[in-house]
């Protein structure tokens, strides 16, 4: 869970079976809150990380299954997101990345691009890393 925010898609892949979670959180307040809420709600497994978002891509050596990156919607380099995601093989193959974003953006002619959900003025680019 890219920008973590409140946490609120963690808490929710969590309910639905998801043990191993990363959270990142660069807001000292947002990630607090998030610390907080996780050991509330007994969710012993996940690793929560205070780092802006391009220094974890650039500098971590895990792999995903799923990656969601809701970043703020005034961020000015959102279409590095999935560029650095991939160039730095973060998604396992068949691994999902789905990124949130607002009509402004568009991911259509990217690489690995599948396909988007759009809800009101919020899309839900989704990507798919398949090998070729």
């Amino acid at each position: 869970d890219l920008f973590g925010g409140t946490g609120s898609i963690s808490y929710e892949l969590f309910s639905r079976g998801v043990q191993d979670l990363t959270v990142v959180e660069k807001d000292p307040a947002m990630y607090e809150f998030i610390k907080n809420t996780v050991k509330e709600l007994g969710i012993d497994t996940a690793k929560i990380i205070r780092s802006d978002v391009f220094k974890f891509m650039n500098e971590t050596k895990e792999k995903y299954d799923f990656i969601f990156a809701g970043p703020p919607y005034a961020l000015g380099n959102i279409e590095e997101l999935p560029e650095v995601i991939f160039k730095q093989s973060l998604l396992l193959p068949n691994g999902w990345f789905v990124l949130e974003h607002t009509p402004r953006n568009e991911f259509k002619n990217a690489p690995f691009y599948k396909t988007e959900r759009k809800y009101g003025t919020t899309i839900f680019s989704i990507f798919i890393n398949r090998p070729d």
